[in-house]
């Protein structure tokens, strides 16, 4: 079974549709990457999935007991405030210092329990909003752009985590992310997505395409050699952002 299954689904605002007639669903285990230009419904899917946005058509179904870990892309903490990771990891729902310092080795920040969140910088922030979504011991884990903001080592190494997050736990995983080609050395599938489903499949069958092609702007050459060259985890650090990159959201 499923852990969500989504059958023609139409999300309208306003004047006219968000979403049309998206079918979509995510099976236990697997690494889901959402991909699409600005205004594409990225995030309106993810509200669907998570239960905070309705369908104006279509059904939803999500298993019985669905547990689901959220990561957003920015969370503000008042820089004044004084909260330890351990306190934080206990709002609004106190845990255990032995669940929390579990929790956040999971996310590869196990020394982390008694900063400051104020003093973290951008990728232990991230692992630490990873660790408070793990918490939960997630079904499904869903990543909302969780990497903006971090360079693109610091990125790749998030996705690694994910990676390893998966192996460790089992849960699968659905993710938003305009850093396409170190998202897609992590995926089992992606769905690009305007609107409506414009192609879905394996990494190396959406990056070749027309229609991937036709919204990102890149060809197929530019976005399999990407693809290659981060499934091989080989980073070059000084490598401009690609035009790939530069068109997504």
């Amino acid at each position: 079974m499923s852990l969500v299954d989504i059958t023609g689904l139409s999300v309208s605002f306003g004047a006219g549709p968000v979403l049309h007639n998206v079918d979509f669903a995510i099976d236990p285990g697997e690494i889901v990457t959402i991909v699409g230009p600005n205004g594409s419904g990225k995030s309106t899917l993810l509200k669907t999935v998570i239960g905070a946005q309705r369908g104006t058509t279509g059904q939803i179904t999500r298993k019985p007991g669905l547990r689901i870990g959220y990561v957003p892309q920015k969370l503000h903490i008042d820089p004044t405030l004084p909260l330890t990771v351990k306190r934080f990891l206990s709002l609004p729902v106190r845990v255990s210092a032995t669940e929390a310092e579990a929790a956040l080795e999971q996310a590869g920040v196990g020394h982390l329990l008694n900063r400051q969140m104020n003093g973290l910088s951008g990728g232990q922030f991230q692992r630490v909003l990873l660790a408070r979504a793990l918490l939960c011991k997630p079904d499904l884990l869903i990543l909302d752009e969780a990497t903006q903001g971090l360079d693109q080592p610091g990125s790749a190494a998030f996705y690694r985590q994910i990676e390893q997050v998966r192996q460790d736990m089992g849960c699968a995983v659905l993710m938003v992310s305009h850093e396409l080609h170190v998202v897609m050395a992590a995926s089992d599938r992606v769905i690009c997505l305007n609107g409506h489903v414009c192609c879905a499949g394996k990494p190396e069958q959406v990056a070749s395409a027309p229609a991937y092609r036709a919204l990102f702007g890149t060809g197929t050459k530019g976005a399999l050699a990407l693809y290659r060259h981060e499934h091989s985890h080989s980073h070059d650090h000084d490598h401009p952002h690609s035009h790939m990159e530069a068109h997504a959201e």
